[in-house]
């Protein structure tokens, strides 16, 4: 009797899962009872543009974040009348003239211009709010030769100036796909050619004859550089989805004195080409002040780095030039916990 113990055991065994089975399938919750289920796997494409998860708006800190001042506007010293030649390091203080000569061109600017800085975006200190008399700025002059382009073969706006998520923002976004070609709008010199993890990414700032200027950001590659001279149409930058981006797109930005104003107000960007020859600036483009000062003191702000095969906190830290110690507070971690691959990690 007892040689049939055995295989009777394991026969009723058997028999006990299967009608288990049978009754998990009759409910509609099959169970396979031998295989561990694989688990889901997120797999994320291997560009570095696109493993940074951002919200909404700029860090604090950043180029974009500090890219409006509303402190009034100080009298500048002249700290050196050489209009020959400019000092692409540092900030520089030219003589106020009617043209400056670069590379053996000469530059009209206007006056407030007198500020050279190839590293602060926005150096001027000017409030546009407080502007008396109205500018007139005379966009292009075919008959001087000075023409102007769009920033993009094709211009699909995906984002208008103004208002967005409680914050407000300075530029329009056009549609790109990664590598198209950017070009300048109007003739004129490159000031900066920085990088902006925060922010605009790689980001090119050009000041023009007609006495504004234009930024372009999130680029993949910044091509021109400071004190170049670059005409209309001229090829300075591929485009990205660099710095605080949720994707390829060109930020598109216009400047007076350092104030940026609606793009649209200047293009029509359906129809490829601008509204006119000529443009009037007035204090009035820029009361939207009211608006977005009291906008930006809104919520926090973070930022987070998708973790992907190899990374390290030492790694990640040195990356977004933050500290370990910072990535284990925000993410209530120690530093010998596991970074698992697809898992977002809070960097700000």
């Amino acid at each position: 009797m007892y040689k049939f113990k055995a295989p009777f055991t394991f026969i009723l065994l058997l028999c006990c899962l299967l009608w288990c089975a049978g009754g998990a399938k009759a409910q509609g919750k099959v169970k396979d009872l031998f295989k561990v289920k694989t688990p889901k796997i997120d797999y994320v494409r291997p560009d570095t543009t696109i493993l940074i998860k951002y919200e909404d708006f700029p860090d604090e800190g950043s180029d974009a974040d500090a890219s409006v001042n509303f402190n009034p506007k100080k009298e500048l010293s002249i700290v050196s009348e050489d209009t020959s030649e400019l000092d692409l390091g540092e900030q520089h203080i030219v003589e106020m003239s009617e043209e400056v000569l670069v590379d053996s061109s000469w530059i009209k600017i206007a006056g407030y211009y007198a500020i050279w800085d190839t590293h602060n975006l926005n150096p001027y200190k000017m409030d546009g709010r407080q502007l008396k008399d109205t500018v007139d700025i005379k966009l292009y002059d075919l008959a001087s030769d000075r023409k102007y382009d769009m920033p993009l073969e094709k211009t699909p706006i995906t984002s208008h100036f103004g208002s967005r998520g409680g914050r407000w923002h300075y530029g329009t976004d056009i549609d790109l796909n990664t590598g198209d070609s950017i070009v300048a709008a109007f003739d004129g010199v490159v000031r900066i050619n920085k990088w902006d993890g925060g922010g605009y990414g790689n980001y090119i700032v050009v000041r023009h004859y007609n006495g504004l200027e234009t930024l372009y950001g999130h680029m993949s590659k910044a091509i021109a550089e400071p004190g170049d001279f670059v005409e209309a149409g001229q090829l300075i930058g591929l485009g990205g989805s660099t710095g605080r981006s949720s994707g390829p797109h060109l930020h598109y930005e216009v400047r007076y004195q350092g104030n940026p104003l609606d793009p649209e107000y200047i293009y029509d960007f359906p129809d490829y080409l601008l509204k006119g020859e000529n443009f009037q600036i007035t204090s009035a483009l820029f009361n939207y002040y009211n608006k977005a000062k009291s906008g930006t003191s809104g919520g926090r702000r973070a930022a987070y780095h998708k973790i992907r095969r190899g990374d390290t906190l030492s790694g990640i830290a040195k990356k977004y030039g933050v500290s370990v110690k910072q990535l284990t507070r925000l993410n209530g971690m120690s530093t010998r916990s596991t970074l698992r691959i697809g898992k977002s990690l809070r960097i700000r």
